[in-house]
């Protein structure tokens, strides 16, 4: 019983031992795989040639990918503990790049409204059948093709906007314990999250949303069980084969795009994870006057204080 007591531990320290080399074996390749990628950009950037098609497909949701992402954050994180003023750069970089894609694809609100109101009109009240935009070279759908595209409007601020709200505090939130503890423990959790949830939940995000878009654009359909020697076999029938199935006869088109976005969705969820770990990691250490700094949000004007952060 004994022995297999040893047995049983020494199996596990092995284990251990493996996943510990094969991790900083990955993180010195990265190196590697990131200079080779920058210096044969053609292997994987040159679209006329289909074996470059697959490479970027592969490497896209690869672990070689994964580990270039890795390693660099690990450098941008040292360096940051080290200078904690690069840090802060770094948040309000991550933290603008977030309000300016929010701010300007809010907009798709406005034009989902708008072009809501003209399909009511050319319905009910010219009893069009379709819409036609444009001067020279008309654009022309169905109605029903601009009825489902307001749909795209909905996915653009969902997909686009969420990093925004997170910026400017807007998602709602179960607080269970948060407000009761002190302000390093609340420092302390919102690190924890960043690391433990938002990161994982994004690169998940993007592992499934990556080979789902690719699916739906080319085929042979690529899977992320396939091996970059099996897709370069499969890159010999590779064709570009974009989705334009319609839920109807005449309606949207475009709805690859959709999948576009989740991948989008996905990246923006991981820069906002690393900015909130480096604006928590500071605001903890410098205590609870670096609260919100450089923290850019919106405001209603002088005077309207008292209705900021209810709409």
């Amino acid at each position: 019983m004994q022995e297999e007591g040893s047995v049983g531990l020494f199996d596990a320290l092995m284990t251990l031992l493996y996943g510990v080399q094969w991790l900083a074996q990955n993180i010195v390749m990265s190196f590697y795989n990131f200079g080779y990628a920058v210096l044969h950009p053609q292997l994987w950037l040159d679209w006329s040639d289909k074996q470059a098609v697959m490479r970027f497909v592969y490497y896209g949701g690869s672990v070689e990918f994964f580990f270039v992402i890795f390693t660099t954050f690990l450098i941008v994180t040292a360096v940051g503990f080290w200078r904690n003023s690069f840090m802060w750069l770094c948040v309000r970089v991550l933290e603008g790049i977030a309000n300016g894609v929010g701010r300007f694809f809010a907009w798709a609100g406005l034009l989902m409204v708008l072009q809501q109101v003209i399909i009511v009109f050319m319905q009910r009240i010219f009893t069009r059948p379709d819409i036609v935009f444009g001067f020279g070279v008309p654009l022309q759908f169905d109605i029903s093709w601009y009825a489902e595209e307001l749909k795209l409007y909905n996915a653009l601020v969902v997909c686009l906007c969420a990093t925004y709200t997170f910026v400017q505090g807007g998602h709602v939130r179960v607080d269970l314990v948060y407000a009761a503890v002190r302000y390093r423990t609340k420092k302390t959790i919102d690190m924890f999250g960043s690391l433990a949830f938002m990161m994982p939940t994004a690169v998940l995000m993007w592992m499934y949303g990556w080979y789902f878009l690719w699916r739906h654009l080319i085929v042979p359909k690529p899977s992320a069980s396939d091996a970059l020697d099996r897709l370069l076999m499969k890159s010999r029938a590779m064709r570009w084969n974009v989705e334009t199935i319609g839920f109807s006869p005449n309606g949207f088109t475009a709805y690859f795009l959709f999948k576009i976005l989740l991948v989008a969705f996905a990246a923006m969820v991981f820069l906002q994870s690393i900015a909130f770990f480096y604006r928590s990691y500071l605001e903890r250490k410098e205590g609870e006057e670096s609260e919100n700094k450089y923290l850019d949000r919106d405001t209603l004007g002088e005077g309207e204080e008292a209705y900021e952060g209810t709409h």
